[in-house]
């Protein structure tokens, strides 16, 4: 049973984290150029650690108990989906313009600090996967069984930045392809807008439970 609830744990974890994201889409992205890629998938994987025990030993409960707070996570992953999926598909059009030209400037290992620091604490999206849902989720065991379910999805997270960063190095050749980064850029352009929209159904459901 205690295996069983950590699998739950894995298995949720990874169905918060394998859609493409703002982490997702920086590790993809060092991975490619294979500049610092394990080391980012490792600060992820850190980062995503801490959010996800702040969730499950009481922070998840916090925050859906507060309307407030949900808002303000929601319109702020919302602004920062747009905007990333905007920066995305500038890339992609600029891309399609210059496909003679393209060059790719590796970022300094201080820039990519600050870089992951600012794709996971800075997009409240992170928080509703990790604290919130995960949150809500694990914080519905007790004893053994919340450490459990906890340590599941940590490990979901670690194992899957490390094989997004390892993948995307091993298929670096063809995935640092022109017409195959732009088609990477605007899949995660589409991906972002979409994630927008759904925080925002989300929220729109949330006011009218509320109101009713």
């Amino acid at each position: 049973m205690s295996l069983l609830i950590a699998a739950k744990g894995f298995t949720l974890g990874l169905s918060m984290i394998m859609p493409i994201g703002a982490q997702n889409a920086m590790i993809l992205n060092q991975g490619v150029q294979r500049h610092h890629h394990l080391t980012v998938a490792g600060l992820c994987a850190f980062y995503d650690i801490i959010l996800i025990a702040i969730g499950v030993l009481g922070g998840g409960l916090l925050l859906n108990s507060s309307d407030l707070f949900f808002s303000i996570l929601t319109w702020g992953g919302i602004v920062f989906l747009m905007s990333y999926g905007a920066l995305a598909l500038k890339a992609a059009v600029e891309a399609d313009t210059n496909t003679s030209t393209t060059t790719v400037t590796k970022k300094s290992f201080k820039v990519i600090i600050v870089s992951s620091l600012i794709v996971t604490f800075l997009n409240p999206h992170a928080y509703v996967d990790t604290v919130m849902i995960l949150g809500s989720v694990g914080g519905q065991y007790q004893g053994n069984d919340k450490m459990l379910f906890m340590f599941g999805a940590m490990l979901a997270s670690i194992v899957w930045f490390f094989t997004l960063a390892s993948g995307a190095a091993k298929l670096s050749v063809t995935l640092s392809k022109p017409k195959v980064r732009r088609i990477i850029d605007f899949l995660i352009a589409f991906i972002m807008w979409l994630i927008a929209a759904s925080l925002f159904n989300a929220w729109v459901n949330r006011i009218i439970l509320t109101v009713n």
